[in-house]
């Protein structure tokens, strides 16, 4: 409901289009400068062929006030008016050469501008989100984003770097023709200025409508977008549960709304164009009757009435553009709302006493509570992981094992009143988020692999890693077999979200991933849950000869992954069921000897138990 309503005050919106429009302004006002250029050599054209027309062809003396023809030789003019018939051809083509200099000038420095301007845009979007909380990407979808990042930012390129550049020079086309028009007849020119502010009024009418629509077909692009994401992202499962009809319906349902909106939105600016263009119409018509009358009246010239009815016709589309420029304001006072609602977003912020910190030490959380929009989660939580151990973390879904992660990674922070916790008798809140999260490695249940090689993946938390150390953290994670059997090797191409690579091979290729970093504090957020059980065995083992000193905090269903742990935390609705070692757990009734019993059977158990003793466990 937040993000429904929130709306930037107009003050804010100016603001936040003068943060980035100020760096490039100089193209701006170069671009204006063309166009103001282009505009005065436009307004030639017409009396060039009003001279032709009363002082070349006619013998009609040059007006009071007519200072154009007041500079031209028309005497000489009169002589050869063959001649002077070229003269005047080649005078409308040097205008018009100049005038397309002049356009260019305008297109070019725009370009540049405006290019400038929505590249800063983008990167501030870009930056900002990068710096946004965990909780606040949670609660937002990321095709929603993209489209305020894609589309909207677009559509405020669309009006600030041609709408607003338009106004200005519409501005000055209004101000210089109506000058020239007054000169020229001033009944004619006050009956063209009445319908300026007709158009102008007819174009507020319709200035709140179109807002409120594009904002609801904005918001239903953004749903599609979405829908759109979700499939092309997830197509695994999607395809596994035979969900193609489902996910299409679901599209079609979105898209049909999304264009139904869109429909409604077009028929009402086909309302208001269509108005806008009966009014200039009607306005051209009006003045060629009225100047018609005049001409004929002999109280104005053939030459004077063409130069004016151009005039009045170049100066009418300009007046109607002026109105669409409302509307196109409309639909960039929305995109300005969303996007600004992302700029407004709270970044993490580090408190002021925080600092780089060594992560070495004893973890501690004491008293920990802490729950997700009202619902609690973890519930007055007290256990201490020693440095340079393994911990293990037991318990059913929704009990907590990875919102502990979470908060020791300070993807949320605990509140006041929420308890502490402490890595060497440090509150981890006074420590810098990025250095903290720089010495803890982290490995999820289902790791996100870039559309990168494998080796750049692996190499991804140490930029310019060497082929040897990838490759040692690849045969630690007992992947590097795998990857060479690739044609390409380590250099193959891994698919959007790594779907390239099979469940346990994105596992491990992550878990090289994060031995890259050589933290002392390494997790395993259910990270070995893809792999059989003996590569599982395999995997502990060489972590545990190379993890030298290294605090381990492991989070497993599956008992055998955990049971070789220094200590084993089992947690039950966010509570401390029990802590201890594998032989005090099943040494007396409790949720880990029931999962223990369950996982394993009377025939295999001690086989698994010798294997895991062999290869040596975490």
């Amino acid at each position: 409901m937040e993000e429904l309503q929130f709306k930037l005050p107009r003050r804010e919106k100016a603001a936040l289009i003068w943060r980035f429009l100020k760096p490039v302004v100089g193209f701006f006002i170069a671009a204006l400068l063309f166009a103001c250029l282009s505009n005065a050599f436009h307004a030639m054209t017409p009396q060039i062929i009003k001279v032709t027309v009363d002082s070349i062809l006619g013998n009609a003396a040059p007006a009071e006030g007519d200072w154009f023809s007041s500079l031209l030789p028309l005497e000489a003019l009169r002589v050869d008016p063959g001649r002077s018939l070229l003269w005047a051809a080649i005078a409308v083509a040097v205008v018009a050469l100049f005038r397309g200099v002049f356009i260019f000038g305008q297109r070019y420095y725009l370009a540049k501008g405006s290019e400038g301007f929505v590249k800063r845009i983008r990167d501030a979007l870009f930056g900002h989100i990068q710096h946004l909380s965990f909780a606040w990407h949670k609660a937002h979808s990321t095709g929603d984003m993209i489209q305020r990042c894609t589309s909207d930012v677009d559509v405020i390129r669309g009006f600030v770097c041609n709408q607003l550049v338009e106004v200005v020079r519409t501005v000055f086309l209004i101000i210089l023709y109506l000058c020239i028009m007054f000169s020229m007849n001033v009944k004619l020119s006050l009956i063209s200025l009445v319908f300026i502010p007709i158009v102008g009024l007819s174009s507020g009418v319709f200035y709140r409508k179109i807002s409120k629509r594009f904002q609801a077909a904005d918001e239903a692009e953004g749903e599609l977008t979405t829908c759109a994401q979700e499939n092309l992202t997830g197509v695994r499962v999607v395809r596994a549960f035979g969900r193609e009809k489902f996910e299409l319906d679901r599209f079609q349902g979105k898209n049909e709304r999304f264009s139904a909106l869109w429909i409604k939105l077009g028929k009402l600016l086909s309302v208001y164009w269509a108005s806008g263009t009966l009014l200039t119409c009607l306005q051209v018509m009006v003045v060629i009757l009225a100047g018609t009358v005049e001409a004929v009246r002999g109280e104005m010239s053939l030459g004077s009435f063409l130069a004016f009815v151009t005039y009045n016709e170049s100066l009418a589309w300009p007046v109607r553009s002026l109105g669409r420029v409302l509307s196109d304001m409309s639909k960039a006072g929305v995109s300005l709302d969303r996007v600004g609602y992302i700029l407004k977003a709270p970044e993490e912020a580090d408190l002021p006493e925080a600092q780089e910190a060594s992560c070495a030490g004893d973890i501690v959380f004491d008293h920990v509570t802490f729950g997700y929009e009202g619902q609690k989660v973890l519930d007055d939580l007290s256990f201490t992981i020693p440095q340079g151990s393994t911990f293990a973390v037991l318990g059913g879904t929704g009990s907590g094992k990875s919102t502990l992660v979470h908060l020791l990674d300070r993807l949320y922070d605990l509140g006041e009143g929420q308890g502490t916790i402490t890595i060497g008798g440090r509150d981890i809140r006074t420590i810098q988020r990025d250095c903290l999260r720089r010495q803890i490695g982290l490995v999820l249940q289902e790791p996100f692999l870039f559309s990168k090689t494998i080796r750049e993946n692996i190499a991804a938390t140490v930029p310019g890693a060497t082929e040897t150390d990838v490759r040692e953290a690849a045969a630690i994670a007992c992947v590097d077999e795998a990857i060479t059997e690739f044609p390409e090797g380590y250099e193959t191409l891994v698919g959007e979200r790594g779907v390239t690579l099979s469940g346990g091979q994105k596992q491990r290729v992550a878990i090289a991933r994060m031995l890259m970093q050589k933290a002392p504090v390494v997790i395993f957020d259910d990270s070995l849950s893809a792999v059989d059980t003996e590569t599982d065995t395999k995997i502990r083992a060489a972590l545990k000869e190379n993890l030298h000193g290294a605090t381990v905090i492991l989070i497993s269903h599956r008992v055998t992954t955990l049971m070789h742990a220094d200590q084993i935390l089992v947690l039950q609705d966010g509570k401390r069921a029990d802590l201890g070692t594998h032989s005090q757990l099943i040494s007396h009734p409790g949720i880990y000897r029931d999962i223990y019993e369950i996982q394993m059977s009377s025939d295999d158990r001690k086989q698994m138990e010798e294997e895991a003793m062999e290869h040596g466990g975490i």
